[in-house]
C-alpha cells in the first residue's frame, strides 16, 4: 500500500514545497494537482522535483476545478490529453478527473465514451472522481442541485476506473464503503480526507470528521484494493509551517494505522 500526498494539501505553498514536505515526512509518492501554480503546469519542472526528492508521482490531477478552468486553455478534452502526456512523462499511471459541469454541454455529451477512448489511446487510467450535489438554502429550506453531468456519482456509470474522495462523500451524505462496493474492482484511487454534513467541501485531516475514514480504510484493506491512497487535506488555516507539517504527518500516520486487515 502506497500513501501519497496531493500537492494541493500544502496550498498556499507551492508544488515544490509539497515535494519537500512529502520527502521529509515519509510519504511514498506525490499526486500533482495541475493548478494555478506555474510549476504544476510544467512537465519538466515536475519531473525534476520528482527526481530531486526521489519521490515518485502516483497520479496527475487534471485541471478541471472551477478555479483551474483556464489552466492549459479552455478546451476540456485538450486539457485531459495534456494531463495524460504529463502522467506518461513522469511515470504516473493515473489521471484523476471530475465529471463535467452541467454548463459544459458539448464536453458532457459523450463524456463516458470519451474517457474510454482516451484510456485506449493513451494507455493511462482516467479515474473519475465522485463529486456531490450543490446545496443551497432558500425560504423552503435546503435543496440539492445537480451540477455534474452525467452525474456526481461515478459508480452509476460504466467507467473503467473510478476514484473516491471522502470529503465529497460527506457532502453528498453518501456512505463511502457502500460506494466502494458499487465500484468494485473499478475503484482505482482514493483521496483520503474527512468531512461532516456541512455543505462545504471541508477536506479535514482524516479522523476529524464523521464520514468514517478509519472504517473505510479497513474496508479497503480487506477488499483487495490495489490502487493508491492520497492525502488531500485543507491546511490553509494553519498558522505556521510547523502546524501544516503536523497535519500532514498526522494524516500519513492515520492512513498507515488504519489500512490494515483485521484478522480474528
Amino acid at each position: 500500500m502506497r500513501v501519497g500526498l496531493s500537492t494541493v494539501s500544502v496550498y498556499p505553498e507551492s508544488t515544490a514545497h509539497a515535494f519537500t514536505y512529502a520527502a521529509a515526512i515519509g510519504y511514498d509518492a506525490v499526486e500533482v494537482m495541475v493548478g494555478i501554480d506555474a510549476l504544476s503546469q510544467q512537465v519538466s519542472a515536475v519531473k525534476q522535483l520528482s527526481e530531486h526528492h526521489a519521490m515518485p508521482i502516483c497520479a496527475v490531477h487534471a485541471p478541471c476545478l472551477l478555479f483551474t478552468q483556464r489552466v492549459w486553455g479552455t478546451e476540456p478534452w485538450g486539457k485531459l490529453q495534456r494531463s495524460a502526456e504529463m502522467a506518461e512523462a513522469v511515470g504516473a499511471e493515473v489521471v484523476v478527473v471530475h465529471p463535467p459541469f452541467r454548463w459544459q454541454r458539448e464536453y458532457a455529451r459523450d463524456f463516458v465514451n470519451g474517457i474510454a477512448a482516451l484510456e485506449n489511446s493513451t494507455g493511462i487510467r482516467f479515474a473519475v472522481e465522485n463529486m456531490y450535489p450543490w446545496r443551497a438554502t432558500s425560504r423552503r429550506g435546503r435543496r440539492g442541485m445537480e451540477m455534474y453531468v452525467p452525474g456526481w456519482d461515478p459508480s452509476a456509470e460504466p467507467y473503467a476506473n473510478t476514484a473516491i474522495d471522502l470529503s465529497h462523500a460527506a457532502i453528498a451524505h453518501d456512505d463511502p464503503i457502500a460506494m466502494a462496493r458499487r465500484m468494485g474492482t473499478r475503484l482505482r484511487h482514493i483521496h483520503l480526507t474527512d468531512g461532516t454534513a456541512s455543505a462545504k467541501d471541508e477536506h479535514l485531516v482524516p479522523g476529524r470528521g464523521d464520514v468514517g475514514a478509519a472504517s473505510f480504510l479497513r474496508h479497503l484493506a480487506g477488499s483487495g484494493f490495489e490502487g493508491d491512497i492520497v492525502v488531500e487535506i485543507n491546511t490553509r488555516r494553519c498558522g505556521s509551517k510547523e502546524e501544516r507539517e503536523r497535519d500532514l504527518r498526522e494524516s500519513l500516520e492515520f492512513a498507515r494505522n488504519h489500512y490494515a486487515v483485521v484478522t480474528p
